[in-house]
């Protein structure tokens, strides 16, 4: 008796398994891309994977859809491990219905976001997908409604990442957008609206690739943190990312254990870090000294390099890092480098992730399509992140560190638990010639040698401001040290800072972040 059931339950089970069937995973394959559940056998731990919905059905009778079955409705959802870590994950098979979103396909998606927050556990979206399912009309919508609304409840309480890996097009790139991370493939591509209806629109001619492709989105708009090589290489990005994020906001990030010394000197950090504050030099070079292992895993490299994020590990214990980078426009601060800056701070804050930054900057970015783009209220974001950010946060001035952007990156002014400086920190309102040419201007103009005299007074600022010694006697520093103890300095201070409990709160709902 048992046969008969048994034989009906695995043609069902393997011809869902098969997705789209042998001919579409075949053009999928030739396409250079997995299937949706080969995605997912390569992510996670093998044989960890526990599949929900996989026999869920639309219900949908327009438009020839009565004839048209779509096997687990186009996503595969369920839980998995990774490195022993529990995740959720959706993964969206183009090979059916080339993983258009329907009523049931969102319901899946939605009740898997729920089921995440309620265990308190990680997100992985795997998308490739051709949008919404046009023919079950409203309710399509309805499906990204619901996925929407989830994604905003989860935000800041438990890691959710995006993984493009296909087509992402209309309403269906919101879903990354409200999400923490980012990641495409080689063969992704992302845009509101395509290459047809924009040159029905306006006219131009534009390509999925030039206008939505992965490198646009790394390097143009910042809407992608990290591109893979391969489909492969993009899930083994997305298992480091989660290497350095906690299950939730309630817990920490995991520690690793580390063979490398935490009294470690950096004896050649003086050949890293010029002295002099106008010579470039690259801020990873300094990063990757002071870090476990040297081992540095830096977020959106190729958008706003004036800036540089990423994790590290100090001691076993992961930390987030935000550097000025003086050798891409001197470390200025411009409007994508707050934007930049500003959403990972509040990444870390979220998920109780210390915050180290590194000072470089000569001041905010001056010209007309700063102050027209709106770098007022951009700029403001950096000082409202580092403001109500309460995870610790150190912070070391390795230069110029001038005006509003000494302020900005994470001054004590701003709540910065330990602020430390080079001996070579320059700490003022602004630079020594343009000061010199403010301060000193009628007796310039008045001097028998107007340029000897111009030189003078430049020099006369510098030895009198532009040294850390006037901010460290006014305690805006705590301390000067070797850069040689980078390592043990930073860590140190982060020990110091990592048991403070912030509990005091205004009687409100949240602040009015400048967005």
């Amino acid at each position: 008796m048992w046969d008969k059931f048994m034989e009906e339950f695995q043609e069902k089970l393997e011809k869902i398994r098969q997705g789209g069937g042998p001919k579409r995973i075949e053009k999928q394959h030739a396409a250079g891309k997995m299937t949706a559940r080969e995605r997912i056998d390569y992510l996670v731990d093998p044989g960890s994977f526990v599949e929900f919905g996989a026999f869920v059905k639309h219900r949908s009778t327009e438009f020839g859809l009565d004839k048209v079955e779509a096997p687990a409705d186009g996503v595969v959802t369920g839980f998995a491990t990774i490195n022993g870590r529990l995740v959720g994950i959706a993964s969206q098979d183009f090979t059916v219905l080339g993983g258009s979103v329907g009523e049931m396909h969102g319901i899946k998606i939605a009740e898997l976001l729920d089921k995440a927050m309620l265990y308190g556990v990680p997100v992985i979206m795997i998308n490739d997908s051709g949008g919404a399912r046009i023919q079950e009309g409203v309710d399509s919508l309805r499906g990204y409604g619901d996925i929407f609304y989830r994604n905003v409840k989860a935000s800041g309480y438990i890691p959710q990442i995006a993984v493009i890996m296909g087509p992402c097009a209309g309403g269906a790139v919101y879903s990354p957008a409200l999400m923490d991370f980012v990641v495409m493939s080689p063969s992704s591509y992302m845009f509101i609206t395509g290459p047809n209806v924009i040159k029905a629109v306006t006219g131009e001619d534009v390509t999925k690739e030039s206008l939505g492709g992965p490198q646009v989105h790394a390097t143009i708009s910042g809407n992608a943190h990290l591109v893979g090589d391969s489909e492969e290489h993009t899930l083994d990005l997305v298992k480091e990312l989660l290497s350095y994020l906690p299950q939730n906001a309630k817990e920490r990030p995991p520690i690793y254990e580390t063979a490398d010394p935490i009294n470690r000197t950096i004896d050649d950090v003086f050949d890293i870090v010029p002295a002099e504050a106008k010579m470039p030099f690259d801020v990873r070079q300094l990063i990757t000294r002071f870090v476990d292992d040297g081992h540095f895993f830096e977020i959106m490299p190729g958008f706003a390099p004036n800036i540089v994020i990423g994790f590290a590990r100090l001691g076993g214990q992961v930390i987030g890092i935000i550097a000025n980078q003086p050798s891409y426009f001197a470390g200025v601060l411009d409007i994508n480098a707050s934007d930049k800056a500003a959403r990972f701070i509040r990444t870390l804050d979220a998920f109780n992730i210390p915050i180290v930054t590194l000072v470089d900057t000569p001041g905010y970015m001056p010209g007309t399509n700063q102050e027209y783009g709106g770098i007022i209220r951009h700029g403001a974001k950096l000082l409202y992140a580092y403001s109500e950010a309460t995870v610790p946060k150190v912070t070391l001035i390795l230069r110029k560190s001038f005006g509003g952007a000494y302020l900005a990156m994470a001054s004590k002014h701003l709540a910065s638990d330990v602020v430390m400086a080079y001996p070579t920190a320059q700490i003022a309102v602004m630079e020594a010639t343009g000061a010199a040419n403010i301060i000193f201007r009628k007796e310039i103009q008045n001097a028998p040698d107007p340029e000897k005299a111009r030189e003078e007074k430049i020099r006369e600022y510098r030895e009198k401001l532009l040294n850390p010694y006037v901010a460290a006697a006014r305690y805006y520093i705590d301390d000067i040290i070797d850069p040689r103890a980078t390592r043990p300095m930073i860590y140190n201070a982060l020990q110091i800072a990592k048991s403070k409990d912030i509990h005091e709160k205004l009687p409100k709902k949240h602040g009015n972040m400048p967005l």
